[in-house]
């Protein structure tokens, strides 16, 4: 599904002018139809489950506990 810049920036709860300036730099990919841009709604889904999904993975990586050390020895 395409959306206009408008539509975009509701949906991304950003300022109009913000994305808009997002896509002249191309920093989001959009076409332009002669009339206005297009922006593809899919990229956004896709970033957004790739963000979730590191978001587990650290949240995963920071539970699990350090194995004790047999080697370790106390120097004091």
């Amino acid at each position: 599904m395409y959306l206009t810049i408008e539509e975009t920036a509701v949906y991304l709860s950003m300022p109009v002018h913000q994305v808009r300036d997002y896509v002249l730099e191309g920093r989001i990919k959009a076409v332009h139809d002669g009339d206005q841009f297009l922006i593809n709604q899919a990229q956004f889904e896709r970033h957004l489950d790739q963000v979730e999904e590191m978001k587990r993975q650290i949240d995963e990586w920071r539970n699990t506990p350090i194995p004790e050390d047999i080697d370790v020895k106390d120097e004091d």
